[in-house]
């Protein structure tokens, strides 16, 4: 069994409701409690054109980072999300693996802790909430030292739940 932390998105349709139907998903898969960061509204980075609603969840499985993967995006588009060609564009749900126990995974596919997240307030913030002694496996920094470090946008917690 490991612990995971995923990350979500959206920017499209009812956001908050897409939240919470990816909750509703990751109680499903998760062999355990799901631990559910605020809901953070923040503005868009890269392509996308309208602000997001972005959270993390903590959930226990004893799926293989690969198979939660697929599931994963499976479940994305089973809500609706296209396969955009534009990188960072806008979507109605994003899910991402950010961390996965401690493993370190790089390959075509997947790659374990998240690339990008260390560089987003939008994940950090949350993720501080429910994981903050999380020290990052390969860059050793802490969370006090990833949100210091972060590019600076414009985010502020709701008072939604999800």
């Amino acid at each position: 069994m490991e612990t995971v932390v995923v990350a979500a998105g959206s920017n499209l349709g009812d956001r908050l409701k897409n939240l919470q139907h990816a909750a509703h998903f990751l109680e499903e898969i998760s062999s355990g409690a799901v631990q559910k960061a605020s809901i953070w509204e923040s503005e868009p980075v890269g392509g996308a054109k309208f602000t997001f609603y972005n959270s993390v969840a903590k959930i226990n499985t004893a799926y293989s980072p690969s198979s939660l993967l697929q599931m994963l995006k499976e479940f994305e588009q089973v809500c609706g999300r296209e396969k955009n060609p534009e990188r960072w564009g806008p979507r109605i749900l994003d899910l991402d693996i950010i961390r996965f126990g401690n493993l370190v995974i790089e390959n075509e596919n997947l790659i374990i802790p998240h690339p990008e997240y260390s560089r987003r307030l939008f994940v950090l913030l949350p993720m501080n909430e429910i994981d903050g002694s999380w020290v990052d496996v390969t860059t050793r920094k802490s969370m006090s030292t990833m949100l210091s470090e972060a590019p600076e946008i414009e985010i502020k917690k709701t008072n939604f739940d999800w």
